[in-house]
């Protein structure tokens, strides 16, 4: 197996929410060494999943050994993962104009900014997590929900789609210009409101359009992939679980609901039913939607899979998390893209982790690694840069 693409790339990552680790942990799962940079005040207030293969130094900034400390880590590092608001690097003396430039400590360092708001507008000094950004982003009041009020896809679209996955994409970018054009870094700004309308360009531009799209020119739940369309939906089944349909196309329409008649019982009321014509007829649209519904309570899931298996009906089940591991012998968090030759560590070295990394738990070996000499231990201890309780190493 070749080496893996990012290996021999040192990440310094200060622990922050989740979009911070989730692109720390990216970077890790494709060999970069990362260090998360905890408080020495104890464990984080809120736990961090994204841990694995990661290692932890509680350091604080706040007395000079410890600053110096951390402008030596850094100084020795590829990137650096900056997770808060706008100005506390600066206050800690760790901004990018002490690293960067001529005078800099380490001109080539990746100095990746990682906010919520955008950097200049009227809200970078809130506080705000992903359901805000999706709000600012102009992409919350296009989703599915009720007639009242549009619904949110957990919190996945803005931490980790336009935060985190953005913020590897802007190192990656940055690593590969320093390598093959300039050979310096430079700082990679990424919020997640601009991170979000990015990853959002399809539904956005086709709102811009207005009437001329048949996509998104019409109210939400009116529209072909926001639940208006009763062949883009999600239905309930008789034991509660639920069907994804999803045949846009008219072959694959006339294919599904070929298959669905064919799959209802015999002692079902076939009062009215569709034609492969209906889905492009509006008008039908609320009865295809009835019968569709009414279709599908009359069995279980697992009847309306078997009917629609090895077909081009566009219907699969909705599983439950449990339900989608066990398709695969490897977790379904597992790194992609898959490459054929430097492909990302195994299944193995990614699994069986423990699911918090305790704070400072790696400090000693990683004090080594820098070169941190018994000397400077002793100034560090003394001056509690590695938290107060910490008497020897």
């Amino acid at each position: 197996m070749s080496a893996l693409p990012l290996a021999g790339v040192t990440v310094i990552e200060f622990a922050g929410l989740a979009p911070g680790p989730y692109a720390g942990q990216v970077l890790q799962d494709w060999g970069a060494r990362v260090i998360r940079v905890d408080r020495v005040e104890g464990t984080n207030s809120i736990p961090d999943f994204f841990v694995r293969g990661k290692r932890s130094i509680a350091v604080n900034p706040k007395v000079p050994s410890g600053l110096n400390l951390l402008k030596r880590m850094i100084r020795q590092s590829d990137v650096l993962i900056d997770p808060f608001r706008p100005g506390v690097m600066e206050r800690l003396g760790l901004g990018p104009d002490v690293f960067l430039g001529e005078d800099g400590l380490n001109d080539g360092l990746v100095y990746a900014r990682l906010s919520g708001f955008p950097p200049k507008g009227p809200y970078k000094d809130m506080a705000g997590h992903d359901i805000n950004y999706l709000a600012l982003s102009g992409v919350l009041s296009m989703l599915p929900g009720s007639s009242e009020k549009p619904a949110f896809p957990l919190n996945i679209m803005a931490d980790f789609a336009g935060g985190g996955m953005m913020c590897v994409f802007g190192v990656l970018l940055a690593l590969f210009e320093r390598a093959t054009k300039s050979g310096k870094g430079q700082v990679v700004d990424i919020d997640m409101v601009s991170g979000t309308r990015y990853i959002s360009l399809f539904p956005l531009v086709h709102a811009d359009q207005g009437s001329g799209s048949q996509l998104f020119s019409r109210p939400r739940g009116k529209n072909l992939l926001d639940g208006g369309a009763p062949f883009y939906d999600v239905y309930v089944c008789s034991d509660g679980c639920w069907m994804s349909v999803g045949c846009i196309e008219p072959q694959f329409f006339k294919t599904f609901i070929d298959r669905f008649i064919k799959g209802l019982d015999k002692d079902f009321p076939l009062k009215w039913r569709p034609s492969p014509e209906t889905q492009a007829n509006q008008e039908e649209w609320p009865e295809l939607r009835k019968f569709l519904v009414d279709g599908f309570r009359s069995n279980t899931r697992e009847h309306w899979t078997e009917v629609f298996h090895n077909t081009d009906s566009c219907a699969v089940p909705v599983l439950f998390p449990s339900e989608a591991a066990k398709l695969s012998s490897e977790e379904a968090s597992l790194p992609q893209p898959s490459l054929s030759r430097t492909y990302p560590r195994k299944a193995a070295e990614l699994t069986g982790r423990p699911p918090f990394l305790p704070t400072g738990q790696h400090t000693e070996e990683i004090l080594d690694e820098f070169g941190i000499v018994a000397s400077e231990k002793v100034v560090l201890m003394a001056e509690g840069a590695l938290g107060t309780k910490r008497s020897k190493l």
